[in-house]
């Protein structure tokens, strides 16, 4: 069993947009202890199979899918797998559930398939099927330019998160194309991040659309600093301590989901692979 686990953006600033209008970001991301778990059944038919379906997910939209495809023309291995997806990350939550998936795939694959790629070379791979990718791909909790692909480790404190789902769906393209969306943020350094400065430029437009997430924020914001990951639609906290987290889990009120996880520098992923 592979595990795929989710990511949170720890901060995010918009810095401009590219002339194919894509937005240039900075953006920190760490890995959460609470996975998406794959198995992959390597076959010699050369077919892809997903074992399963997941609700409201096409087959030939499927990450996972379409990251087996991709490796397995870009290797020319004749070799085939059967997939089989645990599916335990809320879709639309901003967790990086279907970038995780298709990342773990390739990992999985590369090695299960036998056909050698390096970690560049995967990396590389998964910017193709989406800017989050290449993160879960190198493993390491990291320092974010580009449009997410530029990646620089950096060590951060592992604390346990209180991550709250709020009953709503997020869509990623309608929030990066709303006309009040910053857009022109001043870049800053790691340390000023380090030192508290961890905005996210998407955080007013989503709480206008959205006002199951303004919700969670406001109530959240009562017990600790909460934040919103990516483009939403979780938003969490960080504590100290586990039971810390557990404690105000206990208060939230009837309706919202959540989950607690402690935060990793190192995905469990390559955990799996170095041994």
């Amino acid at each position: 069993m592979w595990p795929a686990p989710a990511k949170l953006n720890l901060m995010l600033r918009i810095v401009g947009r590219r002339p194919d209008g894509y937005h240039l970001l900075q953006t920190v991301f760490q890995f959460l202890d609470i996975c998406d778990n794959l198995t992959f059944v390597p076959t010699h038919d050369g077919v892809i199979r997903r074992a399963n379906a997941i609700p409201g997910v096409a087959e030939s939209d499927d990450l996972v899918v379409r990251a087996a495809l991709l490796l397995q023309a870009y290797t020319g291995t004749e070799l085939g797998v059967d997939i089989h997806l645990d599916k335990r990350l809320p879709m639309g939550g901003g967790l990086g559930g279907g970038s995780s998936d298709a990342a773990t795939t390739l990992v999985a694959l590369n090695h299960i398939w036998s056909v050698g790629l390096d970690v560049d070379q995967l990396a590389e791979l998964g910017l193709r099927l989406g800017a989050d990718v290449p993160v879960f791909v190198r493993g390491f909790a990291a320092w974010a330019e580009g449009v997410g692909e530029n990646l620089d480790p950096v060590s951060l404190l592992e604390p346990w998160y209180l991550v709250l789902i709020p009953d709503c769906h997020v869509a990623t393209g309608e929030i990066f194309s709303d006309p009040q969306l910053t857009r022109d943020s001043e870049r800053i350094t790691i340390r000023a991040f380090l030192a508290g400065d961890a905005v996210n430029d998407c955080l007013e437009v989503v709480c206008r659309k959205y006002p199951p997430v303004e919700e969670a924020i406001r109530w959240l914001n009562g017990y600790g600093d909460a934040r919103l990951t990516g483009t939403g639609a979780c938003v969490f906290a960080a504590f100290d301590e586990q039971s810390d987290a557990i404690d105000v889990q206990k208060q939230l009120p009837s309706g919202i989901s959540s989950f607690v996880a402690q935060g990793r520098n190192r995905s469990p992923l390559h955990e799996v692979v170095q041994r």
